[in-house]
């Protein structure tokens, strides 16, 4: 399953261990940072409800499209380069749209700064398996969990830190945290100018003489399987990053406690990304473990709209254990490839196309609420939702690649001979 050599000490890794997880933390911060300061934003900047929606949907839409093309980048530069390049491409982003007053450039220089981050969405998972294919587990967990921990340190501190300056230095200054993921990987590559860590290696992608090996992942049932599996997911997740507020005030709360509720689902993440890299590559059959996380989803969503003022910590804590499934779909891209190449272009396509449907629910969401003037119709979608995170599931528990699509390489289902 994996190009792994015996188990060795983390030793001329740690660069490489210290840049995944930096940029692991740092991946969700232009997402996250400027919700919570919209309304001081709005001071300076005329956002309107159309705007504002836009902004929503800036980052599945984004990430879908970057997921799709990273591979290609990868290909051409190699995983360090591109990752590089995404940093930059997020601290220009992130610096520059905070000394804009025109709310359209605000949202392009967006695009830029997601385009980075969604380049970064792509490369971690193959940079776990080109430097730790013997502790795919370990590090997966180790950036799962740092995923969550910036998804719920950068909407945390964001209010403080314009208390204490501006809304601008506040969004700004998560630039920092990417800034300084280059430190380490500057380190690693120069430690590393000896080492041999090819991108592919050779008993995988050697075909015929003079050729390499490509993987067309449109022709993979992993790679479906695993698209469909983080579209169903992730478009559950988006919603209540989007509605699950608004929602909750609608039924009663009041804004302080609704906010409260969100940061809980968001803080929920962590546990789960501890848990589910170390425990489901043990398992024979991983959809055991999207069974259950699958039930911790649905259980939420039901307590959430059946009952939103009493048990509400309840439901919340268990909508918020069911982000588990995302954990598992990072960590198949590595269990479901056996190939540094092969996993970043199950992560790109998985995550391209995974983004690109996800994007659209949160949107639709609030289109079936409004025109039905129910909550009801809008909850229904969530159990779409979860019949297709499960569809996906179902594609992916068997033990196979997407190098295995046709043993020995060949035009048909998946691979072809290129060069």
């Amino acid at each position: 399953m994996s190009n792994a050599s015996p188990k060795t000490s983390f030793k001329g890794r740690i660069g490489a261990l210290i840049g995944i997880l930096l940029m692991a933390l740092s991946l969700r911060a232009a997402v996250v940072s400027v919700p919570p300061l919209l309304a001081r934003i709005q001071d300076d900047i005329e956002f309107t409800e159309f705007t504002i929606g836009l902004l929503a949907t800036l980052a599945p839409i984004v990430f879908a499209c970057f997921g799709l093309l990273t591979p290609r980048l990868i290909r051409a530069f190699g995983l360090e380069k591109t990752l590089i390049s995404a940093v930059v491409l997020a601290v220009l982003g992130q610096v520059a749209r905070v000394f804009t007053t025109d709310v359209y450039a605000f949202l392009g220089l967006s695009v830029i700064a997601l385009a980075g981050y969604g380049m970064g969405n792509v490369v971690l998972p193959p940079l776990v398996k080109k430097y730790f294919p013997d502790r795919i587990g370990l590090v997966t967990s180790g950036y799962v969990t740092m995923l969550a921990v910036g998804t719920w340190m950068a909407p945390q501190f964001s209010v403080p830190l314009a208390n204490a300056s501006d809304w601008q230095i506040s969004i700004g200054s998560w630039a920092l945290l990417s800034t300084i993921v280059l430190v380490p990987w500057i380190i690693q590559l120069l430690a590393d100018r000896k080492v041999d860590r090819p991108n592919q290696p050779a008993h995988a992608s050697a075909g015929a003489a003079g050729t390499i090996t490509r993987i067309n992942p449109w022709k993979s049932k992993v790679a479906w399987g695993l698209a469909i599996f983080l579209a169903g997911n992730s478009a559950q997740t988006y919603v209540y990053f989007t509605w699950l507020p608004p929602y909750l005030q609608d039924r009663g709360l009041s804004e302080l406690s609704a906010g409260n509720m969100l940061a809980l689902f968001a803080i929920l993440g962590l546990p789960v990304s501890l848990l589910v890299p170390l425990w489901v590559p043990r398992l024979k059959n991983p959809i055991i473990a999207v069974l259950i996380f699958t039930a911790c989803w649905v259980a939420g969503h039901l307590g959430i709209y059946l009952s939103p003022t009493s048990g509400t910590i309840l439901w919340v804590c268990l909508a918020g254990l069911g982000q588990g499934t995302f954990a598992i779909a990072l960590l198949m891209m590595n269990l479901r490839s056996r190939t540094t190449y092969g996993s970043g272009v199950l992560s790109g396509f998985a995550q391209g196309l995974g983004y690109a449907g996800a994007g659209i629910v949160p949107l639709l969401f609030g289109v079936v609420q409004k025109s039905s003037g129910s909550w009801g119709p809008a909850f229904a979608m969530l159990g779409v939702c979860v019949v297709v995170m499960l569809v996906g599931a179902i594609i992916i528990n068997p033990s196979r690649t997407i190098e295995d699509s046709v043993p020995g390489g060949g035009k048909a289902g998946g691979l072809e001979r290129i060069g």
